[in-house]
Order: C-alpha cells, then structure tokens, then sequence
C-alpha cells in the first residue's frame, strides 16, 4: 500500500480565499493525496491575552496575543464548502484539522468528512478528543510533545467513544477499560494511525528523533506516520524508509510571505520533488526477498567469473593450479567449482584464456 501523503495547508493562505485555492492547486499539482486546512473560530480556540509561540513571533516579525494572529487566519465555514467544492472538481481529497467543538461539528455534520485529524495541541483535551472518536470517523492522531502515557491515555478516550456506552460515564477508569478491551483494542487497529511529530517550527534535526515511530508502533501496535516540521524533505522520505503509513507535511506558495508557519513549509517545487523521492523510495523498498532482482539477471554471465584456461590445455591433460584460472565472463564453470576439477583430466583441449565448459 502507497504512503498516504497529506499535503498541510493549515493557515499558509492568511485567511484569503483566493490563496486558499491556489494552495489545492499546488497540492494537486505535486501529487499528493490530501490537502489539508485547519478549521476553527479564533474566540473558541484561544484567551484574548494567550501569548505566541516564540518561533511565530519570529516567523511574523510581530509580537501580538496568539487571538489577534488567529483572527485574521480564519476561514469561514462558508468558504469551506468552496474549498470542499473545488478540491472534489480536481480529485483531491479535502481534509481539515478541527480545533473546537463547534467546527469540528461543522466538518462532520456539514461537510461530512470521514477521516478526521486530530492536532498535537488538542491529544490531552480529553472532551475534543472523545468527541472526535464520538463521530465514528477514522482518526490520524499526531502525538508532538506527548509521552507515551499521554498517547495511551488519548487513545483510550478514543476507544471508549468508539464503543459509544451511553450507559457509561466518561472517566479515567473507563478510558482505560475500554483501551484494554478487546473490541476497544480491535476498533483503534482498525481505525487509527498514529503520527510521530516534534512540534517545533522548523524542528531541529537533533530533535525530530525517528526512531520514536518505532516505539509508537511496538507499544500500540497500531499504523504509525509521521508529521513534518523540519526544514527540507530528506527527513519525511526517510521515516518512508522506515516504514511511516502516512506522511504530512507543510506546504505554501512562498516561504517569504507573512505568517507564523510558511518558513517551516515547503514551497511548490521542494513538495512535488518530496512527493516524487517519497514515491522512489516506495518502490525502492522491495519485498525484502534476497534474490536477484529482473534488472540484475542479464549482468550475472558479464559480472561473475569462471574457471578459464590460464595456458593451452590439450584433451586428457590434468587440470591443476597451473593451467586453471578465474576470470571473467561468468557463463563457464562456476569457480566453486574449482578444486574439483584439479586432477581430472580435461575432456577436450582449451586455447589459452577459453572459458571452460561442463
């Protein structure tokens, strides 16, 4: 199965529509599978005075209240079915990241999406994340910042929605109930990947750490991706390698323009150049089969040695480690071989540097 790639618009159109639209197309022009905006109401998502994150004060060059940036990052719900609308007409999937209840509540009931992505800031708000797995939706849940406690706990709100007990109370003990139930157990392999992501913009190379997809997969058992914020598109292709089921990644029109994420994001060309090595390495990766490969087959007689006469041999003389050499091509006897013909008696006579036969 091909690598799910989702392209992250997220706010990379400043809250213009006529950006907005131009980012799908970039999308669909690089080959993705899913671009991605994030849906919210500025006032329902943050405090008036909540304070920005230090890389989008410097990623804006301006320091103001997380809602005052927000705000006019918005995008409204009408819009969406514009976004949704236009992204079926190219045949790209629309996906969108839900950071309140209400707009998560719009993305399922008006535009009825079916899978649905819960952000790294939202895994430890439990009500947001139980309504999510409420809705019955299969679920890409990204884990930056989180222990592997916090992502067993977000899972076990998952399973508990996903078994919908009217008859069951929300709480600690009945997450972790429903997590080691069976059917909560068989309901989050079905219906969850989980992503690996360092939630820093960009994330420095010394802290994306990789090898965490692994331990995600050997301690849920479930699918795991792997979520993007590093600078470039070699780390994205290598957690293909290392077997990530989805890959995300930031995209916008130019690095340079206003806002707190387009300098962590790729630009049109570096996303379809990430979409093409992500697709290489695919292939690349095989079946893990050792054998010779079709391509490689043909080389063998050209690459490979055999034992060849190293002086004339005349019919009846004793081969020895006089008159047998190993040289190129490989299409006489095969060098292993050798010692047991040293001794025996040639059945024909050989010019110097013929391949011997049989």
């Amino acid at each position: 199965m091909s690598t799910l790639i989702i392209a992250e618009a997220g706010v990379n159109h400043n809250g213009s529509e006529k950006l907005a639209l131009q980012l799908v197309d970039v999308a669909y022009n690089a080959g993705v599978d899913i671009v991605k905006f994030q849906t919210f109401k500025a006032k329902k998502l943050v405090t008036v005075t909540a304070k920005q994150a230090d890389y989008q004060i410097e990623n804006t060059q301006k320091e103001e209240s997380q809602f005052a940036m927000l705000s006019r990052l918005e995008l409204s719900y009408e819009f969406h079915h514009d976004l949704v609308a236009y992204c079926n007409k190219l045949g790209i999937e629309f996906l969108s990241t839900a950071f309140d209840s209400e707009s998560l509540d719009f993305l399922v009931n008006e535009l009825g999406l079916k899978t649905l992505k819960i952000p790294s800031g939202e895994l430890t708000n439990a009500p947001l994340v139980l309504q999510h797995a409420k809705t019955g939706a299969d679920l890409i849940v990204s884990t930056g910042m989180a222990t592997l406690a916090e992502v067993e706990s977000a899972l076990g709100v998952i399973a508990f929605g996903y078994l919908a007990k009217s008859d069951v109370t929300p709480s600690l003990d009945a997450f972790q109930a429903a997590y080691f139930s069976e059917e909560g157990q068989a309901l989050l392999k079905t219906k969850v990947t989980v992503l690996h992501c360092t939630t820093e913009y960009p994330a420095p190379m010394k802290d994306i750490n990789l090898k965490a997809m692994d331990t995600l997969a050997e301690a849920f058992k479930l699918k795991v991706g792997y979520s993007d914020h590093s600078a470039g598109i070699s780390v994205p292709i290598a957690a293909v390698a290392r077997g990530a089921k989805i890959i995300e990644k930031h995209f916008t029109l130019d690095k340079n323009m206003q806002g707190p994420d387009h300098k962590a994001s790729l630009e049109p060309s570096e996303l379809a150049a990430m979409v093409a090595g992500i697709r290489d390495i695919e292939l690349a990766i095989g079946d893990g089969v050792k054998g010779p490969r079709p391509s490689e087959i043909k080389n063998k007689a050209i690459a490979r040695k055999s034992l060849v006469a190293a002086k004339d041999i005349a019919a009846g003389e004793l081969f020895d480690s006089e008159n047998l050499a190993i040289k190129r091509p490989g299409s006489g006897v095969s060098p292993y071989r050798y010692w047991e013909l040293l001794n025996t008696q040639s059945s024909k006579s050989y010019l110097e540097g013929e391949v011997i036969l049989g």
